[in-house]
């Protein structure tokens, strides 16, 4: 049995996603987005008391990425995942672990414009760059889509899952408008039956749908 403990619109959607695309049962347990992920017995499943974590024939996972990479290699090896000995096993696995960098800087600004409850603890300055490195990394994966309809030329794998959930964070704090390739992979993406049911449907952590950094006084 699987089991999912996820936090809605968090970097656990990108596992989330991941488990309706591999058409695998699983259940999912929902976590708010406060200080019971420090509970003792939460803990125990994921040390750092984050999410995603998940439950897996009686072992306990933790980290996106090694979540992702496992779930592919048991359930889609040659369909959502590369494996090594493939011709595109290292740039998957490039793709793949992308994803964290995007949600770094995701990560921080919901720190900032949703996590700190006190104003005077949020940083402008903060938002301001932290914003723009979220643009830097939709100018990599621009420069990647030049050509190709995915992030990998043999088509949609779970590195687009990483990413794509990475960028739909990322819309929250800095707008696609000028990487139109970005905006078009992403439009695609959101098609998907699997990332449709990956959306929460209650519990949301962000109350508006974009953030403006708050302007330097």
């Amino acid at each position: 049995m699987i089991t999912l403990h996820h936090v809605p619109q968090s970097r656990s959607m990108r596992s989330l996603w991941l488990l309706h695309e591999l058409d695998v049962p699983f259940e999912v347990v929902v976590h708010p987005f406060d200080k019971s992920l420090r509970d003792p017995a939460y803990l125990a499943i994921s040390p750092a008391g984050r999410v995603p974590s998940l439950e897996i024939d009686g072992e306990a996972m933790f980290e996106t990425g090694a979540i992702g990479e496992y779930l592919c290699e048991r359930f889609s090896p040659e369909g959502l995942g590369r494996m090594p000995g493939t011709p595109e096993r290292q740039q998957w696995l490039v793709w793949m672990h992308f994803a964290e960098t995007v949600s770094q800087h995701c990560a921080a600004l919901t720190q900032q414009h949703v996590a700190l409850r006190d104003d005077a603890m949020r940083s402008p300055i903060v938002m301001k760059l932290e914003a723009a490195r979220v643009k830097k990394c939709y100018d990599a994966i621009e420069a990647r889509l030049e050509g190709r309809d995915y992030l990998l030329s043999s088509g949609f794998t779970a590195a687009d899952i990483g990413v794509g959930q990475a960028v739909y964070m990322g819309q929250f704090f800095a707008r696609t408008d000028d990487h139109p390739r970005v905006a078009a992979w992403f439009g695609r993406l959101s098609e998907r039956a699997g990332f449709v049911k990956s959306l929460p449907t209650e519990g949301v952590l962000f109350e508006q749908g974009f953030f403006e950094p708050w302007p330097v006084v």
